[in-house]
């Protein structure tokens, strides 16, 4: 075994942070379009005189080009860098949002949300790939969840923060401000981010693990062969479907009809409707840091998945049946919190991802998978869209919600489902000794 040197390793295991923390900046940005367009829905539809489904297209317009990009994402992270990626990446979503900011037509505004979303494309599988070369497997999961968390943190901004700073700004200075922030954020990526630790003359995480380190061994990684590798593999898929199903209702919910539903059912003002949905992006965030965290202490991630996911599937029940769709208000800020925690089971699909495939390649493995959650986001809006679209005016504002959401329950229900097809890994990757 080479001896290490104890200065070296003790600056990789501190670099480490400064490097996914300039790159976690970026995820903040990522959560804050994800969400934000469901606080300015009424200014959306009065400067663009739109309809309920246009509203649901403009706000998924963002998860389309997401979507598509999660493969080249990965191939981006695995042979180009997390470094250039994600610079370039928050550069173009920082364009897109003055783009959006200042759309003078509702063409321009679908033009602004598509830049958006293939800018923040690229962040968070960089940020996975970074993961993967900086710090050690067994903190895969907590590492995931503390990004999600900080993640999250993006979403609160973008709830009663954004409300207050339109109250003032308007929304079209709000998004152009926010676009200024995100070329900030992509120049720190660009001069602080590394992509391994080799790339600094220290030595990899392997090597402290007591492990080859993957670079050491010479081989150039083949993207198309990669590719194949992982959408061949069974046992990629079930993270996938996880992962569209939980995040796919969440996020009708979260970022496009939630502070509707709070203020037509129950006549909340829209600043106090904000409170309720910032409740539920808070529970999401502090319950992706916990599940990562029970999961790598309890060296399971199936175990974890299945209890947080059942907790979901009930939250969803009680909002959709309870009361015929109008739970009383007194429980209702506590019920959207717990709905917001047990929702990210998919962050351990996307350690699950990695961990059976070869582990050279996470950066193709966890695109794919990540690739569900913006199927779901992508799809699942303009389905309710369209029940507004179709029935708003002729059903009470109870009954056309309580519609609206079933597609939502289901979603979660099959997430749920997919959660007994994932293979348990406990922890480690299991590839060369499953595959």
């Amino acid at each position: 075994m080479v001896q290490l040197d104890s200065n070296k390793v003790k600056k990789l295991m501190s670099y480490r942070y400064i490097v996914w923390g300039v790159l976690v900046l970026a995820y903040v940005i990522v959560f804050f379009h994800r969400l934000a367009v469901g606080v300015v829905k009424d200014e959306l539809v009065s400067a663009f005189n739109i309809t309920g489904a246009t509203f649901g297209n403009l706000g998924s317009m963002y998860f389309y080009p997401y979507m598509v990009m999660q493969i080249p994402s990965g191939m981006l992270a695995d042979s180009l860098g997390a470094r250039k990626t994600v610079t370039i990446g928050t550069l173009v979503a920082g364009i897109g949002s003055i783009v959006f900011g200042y759309a003078p037509t509702i063409l321009w505004a679908f033009i602004g949300r598509l830049l958006v979303g293939l800018g923040v494309s690229v962040v968070f599988i960089s940020i996975l790939k970074i993961q993967s070369q900086w710090f050690k497997e067994s903190e895969f999961g907590t590492m995931s969840g503390i990004t999600s968390f900080v993640g999250n943190i993006g979403g609160l901004l973008s709830k009663t923060p954004l409300a207050i700073m339109v109250g003032y700004l308007t929304w079209r200075t709000s998004f152009g401000i926010i676009g200024i922030i995100s070329i900030g954020i992509a120049i720190l990526c660009y001069t602080f981010a590394r992509n391994t630790p080799e790339d600094m003359g220290l030595p990899s995480i392997a090597e402290v693990e007591g492990k080859e380190s993957k670079k050491s061994t010479g081989e150039k990684i083949n993207l198309i062969q990669s590719l194949i590798k992982v959408v061949s593999n069974l046992k990629t898929w079930p993270g996938f479907v996880v992962f569209a199903g939980s995040f796919g209702s969440f996020v009708t919910l979260s970022g496009s009809w939630g502070e509707a539903y709070l203020v037509e059912v129950y006549n909340l003002p829209r600043v106090t409707a904000s409170y309720y949905t910032m409740a539920a992006v808070l529970g999401m965030a502090i319950g992706s840091l916990a599940i990562g965290k029970f999961s790598d202490t309890v060296k399971k991630r199936k175990l974890p998945m299945l209890i947080f996911g059942a907790i979901y599937v009930i939250c969803w029940a009680i909002l959709v049946f309870l009361n015929g769709g109008k739970p009383p208000v007194q429980i209702l800020m506590f019920l959207l919190f717990v709905l917001g925690f047990t929702c990210p089971i998919f962050v351990l699909g996307w350690g699950c991802g990695k961990e059976v495939n070869p582990p050279e390649i996470a950066g193709i493995s966890t695109s794919v998978v990540n690739i569900g959650g913006f199927f779901g986001g992508a799809i699942l809006p303009p389905l309710l869209g369209r029940v507004f679209d179709q029935f708003g005016g002729i059903l009470p504002a109870v009954e056309l919600y309580q519609k609206a959401f079933m597609y939502s329950f289901i979603a979660a229900v099959i997430g749920f489902i997919a959660v007994f097809f994932i293979t348990e890994t406990n922890c480690r990757n299991i590839y060369r000794y499953h595959s």
